[in-house]
């Protein structure tokens, strides 16, 4: 399975969950988990979404979910779940 880590981040409004999913539906990825929290107006998002059977390549999905995060007001940033790991190891 090919893990990758999204990561939402912003000032908060409507449909910033509805958009980044719409998308990922929209490119055959599985979302495996999320977790998602709002603090004082600020939206955090974190996925691991299964890309495995995406029908785009992993730039091409960064690419677009960057552009995606910003016609909505958020930065959005997939990494690969292994690249994840090796830069949160302490």
């Amino acid at each position: 399975m090919k893990k990758t880590v999204i990561t939402v981040v912003g000032k908060d409004t409507v449909g910033i969950i509805a958009k980044v999913c719409t998308y990922l539906a929209d490119n055959n990825v599985n979302i495996l988990d999320i977790s998602q929290t709002i603090v004082q107006d600020f939206f955090n998002m974190m996925m691991i979404v299964d890309a495995n059977n995406a029908s785009k390549q992993f730039g091409q999905l960064s690419d677009e979910m960057a552009e995606l995060g910003n016609e909505i007001g958020v930065q959005i940033k997939l990494q690969s779940e292994d690249i994840f790991n090796i830069m949160h190891r302490l």
